[in-house]
């Protein structure tokens, strides 16, 4: 087995047990049973329980970056581009919380843990959403005065509901579809009006 193929699937391994037992209750040597290697080829690839739950965790967040590219190459407008960048962000966050079962919202939360994998995934996530703003203000179809900053603005209010929205409780109220007219109605009411 490749170098890059026995390091995923002990990821994989370790999420998976991360997920049904939690990461304290996990042991190196859980990982090494459950992914059929030995203790010496996991210790190769990890030097610790941390280091190999911060690779869980770059792992998960890569694929939520992945989606959101591919959400931001798609060919639609610039206004439908944000919303559905919303929505599949918010879903895919929701998704990998529930695989992910233990381990909840703190998967993402876990400031002290993830802070320098999260930061590397908060950055990717802002230069999508700034360059979906900016092709929208180049099209005209924005009227935003500082699109980094709105960017950024925006990528930390999709932060602070992640949380309530895995929850269910943001909205709770509404059904799925006026919950979607709300939050367009938010989003391109700020979009759409001359912001300094």
């Amino acid at each position: 087995m490749a170098v890059s193929k026995t390091k995923n699937r002990l990821v994989e391994v370790a999420r998976q047990l991360f997920a049904k037992m939690g990461v304290e209750n996990t042991t190196m040597n859980d990982i090494a049973l459950a992914s059929k290697k030995g203790r010496r080829t996991l210790y190769t690839y990890f030097k610790s329980k941390d280091e190999i739950y911060l690779a869980v965790v770059e792992s998960e967040l890569e694929i939520l970056s992945d989606v959101m590219k591919r959400v931001a190459n798609k060919e639609i407008s610039p206004d439908q581009k944000i919303l559905e960048m919303i929505y599949t962000r918010l879903d895919a966050v929701k998704e990998v919380v529930y695989r992910n079962g233990t381990l909840r919202a703190n998967f993402f939360r876990d400031i002290w843990r993830v802070e320098k994998v999260r930061k590397r995934f908060d950055a990717k996530e802002i230069l999508l959403l700034k360059n979906v703003l900016k092709e929208g203000v180049a099209k005209g179809v924005f009227k935003i005065g500082d699109p980094d900053m709105t960017a950024e603005l925006l990528h930390y209010c999709l932060k602070g509901i992640e949380v309530p929205y895995i929850r269910g409780q943001l909205g709770s109220h509404l059904d799925n579809e006026s919950r979607k007219e709300y939050v367009a109605n938010i989003v391109f009411g700020a979009l759409h009006r001359t912001i300094i």
